[in-house]
């Protein structure tokens, strides 16, 4: 069953064609991810699925509902989260501080409840910390929880930045670049992890990453983006082999 589809998408900026008649279905408890040259529309596609941007023709549905005029954060409160990137990390507050503010992000408060820190406003705020140690100790960031984001290495920072988006309860997640800047071996655990959040808490996630060992050993399935249009999807193994896709990365020698 597709929790996400994009339909007919088209994205134009003042003449220039960014995306061109994307469509493309997600199914529920995959991982898909979607690649292709710089400049290839990704990012673009990210921005129409998280909000940020409205397609000039087309609609994207989340679990059958149309999203397309929703702001972000409503978005985010339908459960379709972006993770967060080291940019949009809080560099002054802890790793266990990030992540409880991520919970606030998308979560609705009374004024009173708030201006008198009431009982149940209390039992939630140690449920939340409580809910936000899980998932970094899940995501084996328990011990810089204490640490502040921008003392950890880039690398964490990067998983800090996923544990955020988790922290929402989302059923979509959309990561961009999520191994991006990340050594070999740091690169290899990310992709371990992102496998473990679909396995084990039963989540969707879409990805968008240059890293083809990333994207190979770790999608189910892979939709190839080319000059703002679709030009392959399919298994790992049929875009390792896709002459189109081949010609479009002018054969690199990662493909």
């Amino acid at each position: 069953m597709a929790i996400l589809e994009i339909k007919d998408v088209t994205r134009n900026f003042k003449g220039l064609v960014a995306l061109h008649r994307i469509d493309v279905q997600v199914q529920e408890g995959e991982i898909l991810g979607i690649i292709g040259p710089n400049g290839a529309g990704k990012t673009t596609l990210f921005n129409i699925i998280s909000g940020f941007l409205k397609p000039s023709n087309g609609d994207v549905l989340f679990q059958g509902e149309s999203i397309v005029g929703l702001r972000p954060d409503e978005i985010v409160r339908k459960g379709v989260v972006r993770s967060f990137q080291g940019t949009s990390l809080f560099p002054k507050f802890s790793c266990l501080g990030n992540m409880v503010l991520a919970h606030h992000l998308y979560k609705e408060f009374s004024f009173w409840q708030t201006m008198f820190y009431t009982q149940s406003h209390r039992l939630r705020e140690e449920e939340v910390i409580k809910k936000s140690q899980k998932v970094l100790e899940n995501l084996n960031l328990i011990d810089k929880q204490d640490v502040l984001a921008h003392d950890i290495p880039y690398g964490h920072q990067k998983t800090l930045g996923i544990a955020m988006a988790l922290a929402t309860n989302a059923r979509l997640l959309l990561l961009d670049e999520p191994v991006s800047g990340m050594a070999p071996s740091e690169s290899v655990a990310m992709t371990g992890e992102i496998r473990k959040i679909r396995d084990e808490q039963g989540k969707t996630i879409v990805l968008v990453e240059h890293n083809m060992k990333t994207v190979m050993g770790g999608c189910d399935r892979i939709v190839v983006i080319n000059h703002g249009a679709k030009i392959a999807e399919g298994s790992p193994e049929s875009i390792k082999n896709n002459p189109q896709v081949i010609e479009a990365y002018l054969g690199a020698d990662e493909i």
